[in-house]
């Protein structure tokens, strides 16, 4: 079991004390470190027990005292009946708390290094030390976020409370944009940019608000956005889709399905919190790989998992993991608590594309019949089910602008899958050979056989204005991909025919001298 213990803050001209630093345990910074112009923790951690700080100036900023991380295990002399209670208790979070010893870079929380493939340079770029790489300039404070940071460790109270998390300057767009976060237009990418990369705390701590549930929950409001942090910390910023961008994304869909008239006169308080926090959690350290690829390389999650939703139930559990550290919802009552956790469980595990059709079909049954009663408790879990299905693969009913960027980051994460498959020999996945495959024909497919049917039937359950809008823009978007597909196919065939014919030359013709002149 994890114990963690909060020690006060440090000034800020204060080194670590001796004492502090001989005690077992690893010394690191707060999950929102970085938001405060620090190094990420993850790349100041460089093994188990160590001391996480920067090495500059030696301020820690938080502390965190953590005990040893064991996985499924329990103390030694513990009778059988409170182990077991303990393991019931844990709900097999274990593998959120793996160490591994094979060679690879940190573990971090909630992440799994495989075990025949280093998957972690899969995505990587080139990054300079800190602190001239690309990626943490672009995250650096400016001079007004690290005055607001400056104030804020000293007790000075800042005007703006966002001030230490924007730029005054990019607030108000922020705050504009979030206005509108209601329309299916929503462009994430600009908001992303305009809050730092902080998109998916911004947004889903302002959906929490506005539908009142930090009152009605009794949320530590300092809890919830350290639990946002390591949501979005957790989620791996090398993969090009499997990203917090993503999660950002399907939990603002997530809310525009939550607003349609059938769900939102029936839903519930809780229904509504576990919605958005499903949303915000259904990709939580997603390592950039599929399933087939787990399994085809022994990964021991496959294994734990019996090789069924390997992904959507580690997702789950390391959203249980962070739900448990933050201690977000340790008032409540531990029935409820768990009971919770069981239900979030239940939505992420229905992302799982492999049972696609088991849901699909169970959902044009309901339909056909016309027995679908939200006012009963298990139909509207159900209902939010198909909600979350359709927010996690909603891109091609997205405007063109913001369809075509997301198409083309899956098919850039599915091809460097494919790169890996074939540089370490593994049979590579139809989907991600780039040698035989194109953004076009993986979309067309995609919408086809994937996204259509689906929509499809949430339009005939909420035929709305919104699902109008979705179906036109799948359509838009695959005729988009055709034409551009049709266009590339006529370019290619005109240069091979080009490369096989010869340029004729004609007998009667004469080269002229350079500067002559035909009579």
């Amino acid at each position: 079991m994890e114990v963690c213990y909060q020690l006060p803050v440090l000034p800020l001209d204060r080194p670590v004390p001796k004492h502090v630093l001989s005690r077992r345990g690893a010394i690191s910074f707060s999950s929102s470190s970085s938001l405060f112009g620090g190094p990420a923790p993850r790349q100041l951690s460089k093994r188990r027990g160590a001391i996480s700080y920067d090495s500059e100036d030696q301020t820690a900023l938080y502390i965190r005292m953590l005990g040893p991380r064991v996985c499924n295990t329990t103390k030694q002399g513990a009778p059988p009946s409170k182990r077991h209670h303990e393991d019931q208790g844990a709900l097999q979070t274990g593998d959120v708390r793996v160490r591994s010893q094979v060679g690879f870079e940190p573990e971090r929380r909630g992440s799994h290094p495989y075990l025949y493939v280093d998957f972690r340079t899969l995505h990587s770029r080139p990054e300079a030390a800190w602190p001239v790489s690309a990626r943490n300039v672009r995250r650096l404070l400016s001079f007004q976020r690290y005055l607001h940071s400056s104030r804020f460790f000293h007790g000075i109270p800042a005007s703006n409370p966002l001030g230490y998390i924007l730029d005054d300057d990019f607030t108000g767009q922020a705050k504009l944009m979030l206005q509108k976060v209601g329309n299916w237009n929503f462009d994430i990418f600009l908001f992303d940019r305009l809050t730092n990369g902080n998109s998916l705390v911004n947004l889903t701590f302002h959906l929490f608000n506005t539908y009142g549930l930090i009152e009605l929950f009794q949320l530590d409001m300092v809890k919830l956005r350290r639990f946002l942090v390591m949501i979005q910390e957790d989620y791996r910023c090398q993969n090009p889709y499997h990203n917090a961008v993503h999660a950002a994304d399907v939990t603002q869909a997530m809310y525009c399905y939550l607003q349609e008239p059938k769900l939102a006169e029936t839903l519930t308080s809780c229904d509504l919190l576990l919605g958005l926090l499903a949303a915000a959690t259904h990709d939580l350290d997603h390592p950039g790989v599929n399933q087939p690829f787990l399994i085809k390389t022994d990964h021991y999650l496959a294994a734990l998992y019996k090789n069924s939703s390997v992904l959507e139930n580690h997702h789950w559990k390391s959203a249980v993991g962070l739900l448990r550290e933050s201690d977000l919802l340790s008032h409540l009552p531990t029935e409820d608590r768990l009971n919770m956790e069981e239900r979030l469980g239940s939505l992420i595990l229905a992302t799982d594309i492999s049972r696609q059709n088991d849901y699909l079909s169970e959902f044009r049954t309901h339909l056909d019949k016309g027995d679908l009663c939200l006012t009963n408790g298990g139909h509207r879990h159900f209902i939010l089910q198909m909600a979350l299905k359709c927010a996690d693969i909603c891109n091609p009913c997205r405007p063109w602008k913001l369809s075509k960027q997301w198409s083309e980051k899956v098919t850039e994460e599915f091809f460097h899958q494919g790169d890996i498959e074939r540089k370490h020999n593994l049979e590579v996945t139809p989907l991600c050979d780039r040698q035989s495959n194109s953004v076009a024909n993986i979309q067309i497919g995609f919408m086809a056989y994937v996204v259509e049917p689906l929509f499809v039937e949430w339009s005939r359950f909420s035929n709305t204005r919104l699902s109008q809008t979705m179906m036109s823009h799948l359509s838009l978007n695959k005729q988009g991909w055709k034409e551009g597909r049709d266009k590339q196919e006529v370019s290619s065939s005109r240069a091979s025919e080009e490369q096989r014919t010869p340029p004729t030359k004609d007998s009667n013709s004469k080269v002229l001298p350079q500067g002559s002149k035909g009579s």
